[in-house]
Formats: C-alpha cells, sequence, structure tokens
C-alpha cells in the first residue's frame, strides 16, 4: 500500500440496520441520515461493505457525465435488498451546450424522457424524485432557466418529481452582489417545485472527509430548504475545500468502512434514509 494515509481520524462508523420494512435504519437521534453518491458503481462486495456505514446511495439513471455507459444499471434490486435507500440522479446538459432559447423546449423535454424511462425500466415507483445534475455554480442564464423548467414539467407529466443537483456556495459577482445557484433556481422556477440536492464542501459548514456520527440535517449546508446536502467531492476541490482535513494524500476521500482505499466518494447527508422518494 503506497503511502500514508492521510485520513487520520473517523469521528465514528456508523453501522446501519435493516428493520422488518426493507429499509434503511435512522442512522442518529437528530434526523440526518449519511450517505455516498459516485459516478461508477464499485461492485457489488463493495456496496456490501459500504452498507455498514451509508444508509443510502445515489443511483445514476443516465450515464455520468464525460460517459457512454451507466455502470448502475440493473443494481436497484439488490441494492433494495442490501437496505439501502437512492439519490435518483440524471446527467443535465453544460452550460455552454444551451445557447439557443428556440430548441431548449425540446432539449428540456428529451432529456426529462430520457430519465424517466430509465427510472420505470429500473423499476422505480411514480412520484420519485429525479435529480438533475447541474455542475456549473453561480448565476444560470436564461435560457439555461428554459431548460430546467421544460425538463422540470416533462417529469411531472410523465408521473415523477422534478430535483435538482446544483451549488449551495455562495459566489460573489462583485460590487456587493452574490448568488447561491439553489437560490437562483429558486427565484425563476419558483413553481416547478423543485427538491434541492445542493454541493457545499467549504469548511465551515462541511467538516471535510469524515464520517459523521450524528450528522446535521441538510439545512447546515447553508440552503435551508435543502433535502440533501452534499458536503465532500472527490477529488477535493482546491477552490472551495482547500481549508478542509481527513481527504487522503491522492486528493480524494475515502469511507472508514473501506480501509483498503479502493472506492473514492462523495459523502451525502440527506433528511430521510430514502431521499428520492421523501414525502
Amino acid at each position: 500500500m503506497k503511502g500514508i494515509f492521510s485520513i487520520l481520524l473517523f469521528l465514528a462508523l456508523l453501522v446501519g440496520r435493516t428493520g422488518s420494512t426493507g429499509q434503511p435504519a435512522q442512522t442518529q437521534a437528530r434526523n440526518g441520515y449519511l450517505g455516498f453518491d459516485r459516478n461508477d458503481y464499485p461492485g457489488d462486495r463493495a456496496m456490501g461493505q459500504l452498507r455498514k456505514q451509508f444508509s443510502f446511495t445515489g443511483y445514476w439513471l443516465t450515464p455520468p457525465p464525460g460517459e457512454k455507459t451507466n455502470s448502475w444499471t440493473g443494481k436497484r434490486k439488490m441494492l433494495e435488498r442490501q437496505g439501502y435507500g437512492f439519490l435518483l440522479l440524471a446527467r443535465s446538459r453544460a452550460l455552454n451546450k444551451i445557447r439557443n432559447a428556440a430548441t431548449v423546449q425540446q432539449i428540456g423535454t428529451t432529456d426529462a424522457r430520457e430519465a424517466a424511462r430509465s427510472a420505470k425500466a429500473e423499476g422505480f415507483p411514480a412520484g420519485a424524485i429525479i435529480f438533475l445534475d447541474v455542475e456549473d455554480g453561480g448565476r444560470l442564464p436564461a435560457p439555461y432557466h428554459a431548460y430546467l423548467k421544460a425538463w422540470a414539467d416533462e417529469v411531472v407529466k410523465v408521473g415523477f418529481r422534478p430535483g435538482v443537483y446544483c451549488s449551495g456556495i455562495v459566489v460573489d459577482e462583485g460590487q456587493g452582489v452574490t448568488i447561491v445557484t439553489a437560490d437562483d433556481i429558486r427565484a425563476s422556477e419558483a413553481s416547478r417545485q423543485f427538491a434541492f440536492w445542493v454541493f457545499n464542501d467549504a469548511c465551515p459548514p462541511s467538516l471535510g472527509c469524515v464520517s459523521l456520527a450524528n450528522p446535521p440535517l441538510p439545512s447546515a449546508s447553508g440552503v435551508k430548504d435543502a433535502a440533501v446536502w452534499q458536503f465532500v467531492r472527490s477529488p477535493r476541490e482546491k477552490e472551495s475545500a482547500s481549508r478542509c482535513t481527513g481527504y487522503a494524500s491522492d486528493e480524494n476521500c475515502y469511507a472508514a468502512a473501506d480501509a483498503a482505499r479502493k472506492w473514492f466518494l462523495d459523502m451525502d447527508i440527506a433528511a430521510t434514509a430514502n431521499p428520492s422518494f421523501a414525502l
């Protein structure tokens, strides 16, 4: 094994237990639940090991950004048997691909239908929240807001609920003006009732790459109505998380349950153990 582990301390291992309902048990008394997400499926054995620590997992319905295939396809039943809750995630278009206002309606509708078809094929029931992966932070341009509206409206039309994965980090626009992407989306698409999965890996509010024994609620991210908070990203973002501790020497975060450091991941906190199915 190369190098000395730079993750010197994890606060605690969370041992999740599955009750008679088949759903992940609560991991602590303050209603916060610990989960993770990553682009590549880590393997069946790995998921069994990681279940000792995490209540829920991200689950891609489409290929992740930059990929042509989706390694999560076909894994729902097995993960459900292991007791995992789910964060359903669909790829969005990059900002620089949404420029023509005349085509955003068609593009948003097409992307929503793709995500919904995959959700149905995987056996996820109607009413689940599908989170659209918006990687770009700051204030979004008008054509992109139109894309989000078209996507959300079509998701509702085909029987699911719209969510968005986006930045919860404050961006300074100069002259005393700041913006948070989640706030920008909320203001523009207020009638769409997006569920928000926000990333904010700055320390504080994040505590860095640690396995929290008592996770706070997602509102601790700084976005008060967040359903999910991604408080760690792998690899560590130098711009936002340079002051955060606990990352390995390769700048990635590894679970306490992963002593061999095989599966770097992002860590999340949700208000429920099954975030895509929250009422």
